[in-house]
């Protein structure tokens, strides 16, 4: 196979070796990185990997309007049969019966025992830890190669323990530079004052880059309107923007960072939403249809009551819109995880992960068992990225 590989490439050129490539998945091309050296060569090459990369964004993109199902549902679930015991990473397909389909299923290093995925984009996912004595590594991981890159920042240290802190995470792709990019947010709370700190990290310069913001610092902020002292999670990535929810000392608003230009923007809330968040059991911004969405969880004599507003023109605070109240059993804190790309609901209750469509309230359970975190994506696609990271193979002897 080598030697034919090595004639092919004496009658071949170079070019049109690397368009034949171009076009194969990513299982295929890294089983014939062992080929010969010319192929090996061509397919570390970083030129070659965003190459494929743009093509295969490209095309995936491009099938999102002609798919017969309606996206892809992500799950990490343990496998207590396996010693010891393993967790992994599924894909499904949502088909159009409410079916699924598993596509993929890798297996989760170990090393990131404790670690949670806080976000993943085109292909590659982040990891991060709650844990202060972690919370200063992140990890991106690419499960399609089985390769990861561990990524240190600066650590948060709190040796009174006076302060009050929330952090959050966000990963972007920046389509401008071809990159992507790490948002790291943190806020402090220290006696009156309030500040965020935030760190970027670019994988193309493979640095971290470090920043002091205050809701003064940021064009459109009302004067004397004081810190951010609280953040939620998750970190949506919309319209080139990473976007969370954060708490200043006068009222809630969405942050949001465009990854492009490297800007602070408020998103406002609208006053009916905050005079129905004092009653609120519990809220989360998410995706709806595409867009910027709140959902408020408040307590009825029947349940709960899951309000959806959504902002149907994306930075305009007069467009928030109540579309829905949708009554449910119970559902807590960490068990919502977000919608479909149709706007089901995906929340865990007491007969296991179900989606709920909003307009009929009709309850689907979803054949899947035991999930601890959950994520939906319209398109799916792999990539070469990482090539030039840490093999999963090497993660038991980093633990």
């Amino acid at each position: 196979m080598s030697q034919t590989a090595t004639t092919m490439g004496e009658r071949v050129p170079n070019d049109v070796v690397e368009d034949i490539l171009g076009q194969l998945p990513v299982k295929s091309l890294t089983r014939f990185r062992c080929v010969s050296r010319s192929c090996d060569s061509i397919i570390t090459d970083p030129t070659f990997i965003s190459k494929h990369f743009k093509l295969n964004l490209n095309q995936s993109e491009s099938l999102v309007s002609t798919n017969t199902h309606t996206g892809y549902l992500l799950y990490t679930t343990e496998d207590k049969n396996s010693s010891p015991s393993s967790k992994h990473l599924c894909t499904v397909v949502c088909n159009s019966d409410s079916t699924l389909t598993q596509i993929s299923r890798f297996e989760i290093p170990s090393l990131f025992e404790k670690y949670s995925i806080v976000g993943f984009c085109n292909g590659l996912f982040c990891l991060a830890s709650s844990d202060n004595d972690l919370n200063h590594i992140i990890y991106l991981w690419n499960p399609s190669i089985r390769m990861f890159k561990k990524l240190l920042a600066t650590p948060f240290t709190d040796k009174d323990n006076k302060k009050h802190k929330s952090s959050v995470v966000g990963l972007a792709y920046n389509s401008e530079n071809n990159d992507f990019k790490i948002l790291r947010l943190l806020s402090v709370l220290l006696g009156p004052e309030a500040k965020a700190e935030v760190e970027i990290y670019s994988l193309s310069t493979d640095s971290w880059r470090k920043v002091v913001i205050s809701l003064e610092s940021l064009s459109g902020y009302e004067p004397n309107f004081g810190g951010i002292f609280d953040i939620d999670l998750p970190c949506i990535f919309l319209n080139g923007a990473l976007h969370t929810v954060a708490w200043t000392c006068r009222r809630p608003i969405i942050l949001s960072f465009d990854v492009n230009d490297e800007c602070f923007r408020e998103i406002m809330l609208t006053p009916n939403h905050l005079r129905a968040s004092v009653v609120t059991h519990f809220a989360q911004h998410a995706l709806f249809k595409r867009s910027l969405a709140l959902f408020t969880f408040t307590h009825s004599h029947a349940g709960v009551l899951c309000h959806i507003w959504v902002m149907e023109e994306y930075g305009v605070a007069e467009s928030w819109t109540r579309k829905y109240s949708v009554p449910m059993i119970w559902v807590s804190v960490g068990n919502f995880y977000g919608c479909t790309d149709n706007g089901e609901l995906l929340i865990k209750n007491a007969t296991g992960l179900v989606s709920i469509d909003p307009e009929s309230r009709k309850q689907n359970i979803l054949a899947i068992e035991d999930a601890d975190w959950v994520g939906f994506m319209a398109n799916s696609m792999e990539s070469l990225i990482l090539l030039d990271g840490v093999p999963q193979s090497r993660a038991r002897q980093m633990v």
